[in-house]
């Protein structure tokens, strides 16, 4: 028993280090001594710091897999999900999308391991392979195979299931990474969140998209939808002075749509 606490207090200390210090900087020593065991030590639970490493990464894809389970979100079973999302409402989605995004946020081992693959991306050509995998290449196969299933069911709109999984995706990693930056954002990273999953839900699923499709047929075209005709511009100065922002404030100008 003590040999396994020993050696998952290696992981525990090594992931922390090498969340705030990165992997190349951080020695077998400086494990052992966060650890308060002798150097040579750390070899009687693994051979190598890369075979640390490994553990981690192992140890962090389980407790992920495990975990999201019981939120019903499984991202390495796409058939065991798609009778759940083949049925969801807007707000069970709203929801599990929040609960995923919370439990990602905030799960201390899932969070440090995150921004350990944030930094190391950019010094090491192997574990940026790594981050693009985990973080982009798995997470999108498995949301475009959901979509792909419910546009068979007719449940999605008929677009590109890839493409589809993309636009999904991607603001839910960028606000992620505002609050990893910038965890006093939280609370509008949320808002924001929640209006993004609102417009997918009400623009890509079959049955929203009908109706806004017979409301354009039947002549309303974007202006039904509060938008402009073709040929019509868009004043961006009169939607800064809606909001009662000075256009030539630089603050203002992240404030408009498409910025964070």
């Amino acid at each position: 028993m003590q040999k396994k606490d020993t050696k998952q207090r290696i992981l525990d200390k090594a992931l922390d280090l090498f969340s705030k210090e990165g992997y190349d900087a951080v020695s077998v020593g400086q494990i052992a001594a966060a650890v308060d065991i002798k150097a040579p030590s750390i070899y009687n639970h693994f051979p190598s710091k890369q075979a640390i490493f490994d553990a981690i990464v192992e140890a962090t894809a389980a407790q992920y897999a495990r975990e999201t389970g019981q939120i019903a979100i499984h991202v390495q079973d796409v058939a065991q999900d798609i009778p759940f999302f083949s049925e969801i409402t807007e707000e069970t989605l709203i929801e599990k999308v929040r609960q995923i995004f919370l439990y990602s946020l905030h799960t201390e081992n899932i969070c440090r391991f995150r921004r350990m693959m944030t930094i190391e991306q950019f010094r090491s050509p192997k574990l940026a392979a790594l981050y693009s995998k985990r973080y982009v290449d798995r997470i999108v196969a498995y949301r475009a195979e959901i979509f792909r299933n419910l546009i068979a069911a007719g449940k999605l709109y008929p677009e590109d299931p890839q493409t589809l999984a993309l636009i999904y995706i991607a603001p839910v990693m960028v606000l992620l990474g505002v609050c990893d930056r910038q965890p006093e954002r939280e609370e509008e990273c949320l808002a924001k969140l929640e209006a993004q999953v609102r417009l997918f839900y009400r623009t890509y699923t079959a049955e929203a998209a009908a109706g806004k499709h017979e409301v354009w047929a039947q002549g309303g075209g974007a202006a039904a939808f509060g938008g402009r005709r073709k040929g019509e511009g868009i004043d961006e100065t009169a939607i800064l002075a809606d909001d009662g922002a000075d256009p030539n404030d630089g603050d203002a100008a992240r404030r408009m749509p498409g910025h964070l």
